[in-house]
């Protein structure tokens, strides 16, 4: 198996493993503050690594033109966009509803890479692609008719939200595989200029649901996962890097399953043996890109 399939599977366990902790350990710290604070936590790591295995230092801004610099901020700008509409898309509706729709990223970013960049996939690979994102649903769905979900998005506004996300999250998506491959940014630079504009532009949100306990009780918390998003965010740099958008936001979006058994597991949440099935569906799915 190549080193980018890898890549994109160890970042998946490691953000599994993320919202299975935002789950558990931040109850009633909303997701901008989390975001704000377990990115410059992150940052505070990674720097440090980063400056010392650079030989020079931390690696310079390779050489870009207008349209690069508007690739690079658009793809930072539609992925904090992504994450606040999610947000939005979780207060004004059900997580069953919404969590399976905001899940098929892949989906989007599929048409997205061919059509736009003119990438080709192999039927394998594509065949790969829709099982693997037909797992993330199902370990995400919470009960009735699987299909349910669309057909409330014609009147559902949080469902409208989910899929509004799980586009934004694509086109990002697309854009951090033009920007590590295509621009050869360095990925000990993009970690820490990444979480942080995403921080920059999540901090008016933060504000506005600012905890009323203080974040004093979480201080430490913080500092312990963002040590944990700087390694999940370098790895999933170097998948973005190896391999197409298309199977890099497959794979990586695999964390979804990763937090709800853990969450069965650990936490005795319903649903363990559906969801086993969906690990199982995954696990072909990635059997078949790998192909």
């Amino acid at each position: 198996m190549e080193s980018g399939l890898l890549y994109a599977l160890a970042a998946a366990g490691l953000w599994g493993v993320y919202l299975f902790a935002l789950k558990r350990y931040f109850v009633g710290v909303h997701g901008a503050v989390l975001t704000v604070f377990v990115n410059a936590a992150a940052i505070a790591w990674y720097l440090p690594f980063a400056v010392a295995t650079g030989g020079n230092g931390l690696p310079a801004f390779p050489p870009m033109d207008a349209w690069s610099i508007a690739v690079f901020a658009g793809t930072v700008v539609f992925g904090a966009l992504a994450f606040i509409v999610s947000v939005q898309a979780l207060a004004v509706g059900d997580v069953s509803y919404v969590a399976p729709i905001a899940k098929i990223v892949p989906v989007f970013v599929v048409p997205i890479e061919v059509l736009v960049l003119g990438a080709y996939l192999e039927p394998t690979a594509v065949a790969g692609i829709v099982v693997a994102t037909t797992a993330v649903y199902l370990a995400n769905y919470e009960g009735g008719d699987v299909v349910e979900p669309f057909r409330r998005a014609v009147h559902s506004r949080a469902a409208q939200l989910a899929l509004v996300s799980a586009a934004l999250f694509a086109v990002s998506d697309v854009g951090r595989r033009v920007v590590l491959d295509g621009f050869t940014f360095p990925t000990r630079l993009w970690v820490p200029v990444y979480l942080g504009s995403v921080a920059v532009v999540v901090v008016p949100l933060a504000l506005r649901r600012w905890p009323t306990t203080g974040i004093r009780p979480f201080l430490g918390k913080f500092a312990v996962t963002g040590a944990g998003v700087a390694v999940a965010e370098h790895v999933t740099a170097l998948a973005f890097a190896s391999v197409p958008a298309s199977i890099a936001s497959t794979l990586v979006n695999g964390q979804a399953i990763v937090a709800v058994l853990l969450g069965c597991v650990l936490l005795g949440e319903p649903g363990l043996r559906r969801r086993l099935g969906a690990a199982v569906l995954a696990v072909v799915g990635v059997g078949l890109i790998a192909v």
